[in-house]
């Protein structure tokens, strides 16, 4: 099945360790080590306490659907969701390899990495997870 799931990358000095560890198929979070929240997207300030000490950590890659939608008018359809990470932030995603019938608010879900659409460059997608 094609897929027309895909990002543009924004490669700036801030978010570029973000992209190449996608490259190597992880996904960095940044974390204020002054109040100590997490959070995505890349930014160069803690959107929390607008601290400024900020450090890359991996996500755990594990998280559950906050919201979703199907895109059925799509060709070929597809799922918007937005993951709540275990971590705390909540992404902007895709769920895939999962019917659509299957997810709920609530769904547990691991990351996987897909090529995107018109690119080599992978992006982190979700599947709904086996527990």
């Amino acid at each position: 099945m094609a897929s027309n799931i895909g990002q543009r990358r924004q490669l700036t000095p801030d978010t570029r360790p973000y992209w190449d560890a996608l490259e190597q198929r992880k996904l960095l979070l940044h974390r204020c080590q002054d109040c100590g929240k997490a959070h995505h997207y890349p930014r160069a300030h803690c959107p929390f306490c607008f601290g400024c000490n900020l450090d890359w950590e991996e996500a755990s890659g594990r998280g559950s659907v906050y919201s979703y939608s199907v895109m059925h008018r799509a060709d070929p359809p597809y799922v918007m969701a937005y993951i709540e990470l275990e971590e705390g932030p909540v992404i902007m995603s895709n769920i895939v390899d999962t019917p659509f019938d299957k997810i709920r608010i609530g769904t547990p879900v691991t990351i996987d990495f897909i090529s995107s659409f018109g690119s080599d460059s992978p992006i982190a997608v979700f599947k709904q997870s086996d527990c």
